[in-house]
């Protein structure tokens, strides 16, 4: 006779605790600032591959010792119209965090998922820091944890290899919480000279205003969250 038997995997709450506990002690922030940076990579990474999505070309970004960043990209060879594929190229950065942590968590569902997108991880750090990244401090924080990532494989441990990537993927969903305050945000100041943030330049090419597109946003990464949540506990162990 056969039976299915779902077992709960407790892993991913205790790494859940851990990361809001290690967030919301003020004398963490020590270890909380480098994750802040790879966050700012995630969201620059989004603009920039999504502009090469859409026909465009990735020139470079660079990442701030503030924790601030920005990507260069050009759509002259996008087969979209410039209003579209700007709106969605602000669009692809915000959603950044969020994409990657779904991913990264449901990919954590196996170890052999895991070991894939720990090692796909290192490899797109790897080309971005070849490729893309422009300012120092970037490339310093980067290669920092491309070497970091590195070592974790030569332990060859797929259980740490597992709690890594779901440490990731939740430290990118909290991420997208992180940037609330800049998705409630029409405009900032950048080196003396103001510059509109991404929900507004979605709604300045195409209908709405930047608090309507923050809302869509943080729907859909809320929507992300729970889809990879929902692939994650859904393990079946058959017995016959």
């Amino acid at each position: 006779m056969t039976t299915i038997s779902k077992r709960f995997d407790y892993t991913i709450i205790v790494v859940a605790v851990v990361v809001i506990i290690l967030w919301k002690l003020p004398y963490f922030g020590w270890f909380q600032y480098p994750f802040i940076l790879l966050g700012t990579w995630f969201h620059e990474m989004g603009h920039g591959l999504t502009a090469v999505i859409l026909g465009g070309s990735f020139q470079h970004l660079e990442i701030y010792e503030n924790g601030g960043g920005v990507a260069y990209y050009h759509l002259g060879g996008s087969y979209l119209s410039s209003s579209l594929g700007n709106a969605l190229v602000a669009a692809g950065g915000l959603l950044g965090p969020a994409v990657v942590g779904a991913l990264l968590i449901a990919s954590a569902k196996s170890h052999k998922s895991s070991m894939i997108a720990l090692r796909i991880l290192i490899g797109l750090i790897i080309l971005s820091l070849l490729l893309w990244i422009r300012s120092v401090w970037g490339i310093a924080v980067m290669s920092g944890f491309a070497v970091f990532f590195f070592i974790i494989t030569l332990f060859k441990n797929r259980k740490l290899e597992v709690i890594t990537i779901l440490f990731l993927g939740l430290q990118s969903v909290l991420g997208t919480y992180l940037q609330l305050d800049y998705l409630f945000t029409k405009q900032f100041e950048r080196n003396g000279a103001i510059q509109i943030s991404d929900t507004q330049a979605i709604a300045e090419n195409t209908i709405g205003t930047y608090w309507i597109w923050a809302v869509f946003i943080i729907l859909i990464s809320i929507y992300l969250l729970w889809k990879s949540f929902q692939y994650y506990f859904k393990k079946i162990e058959w017995y016959s």
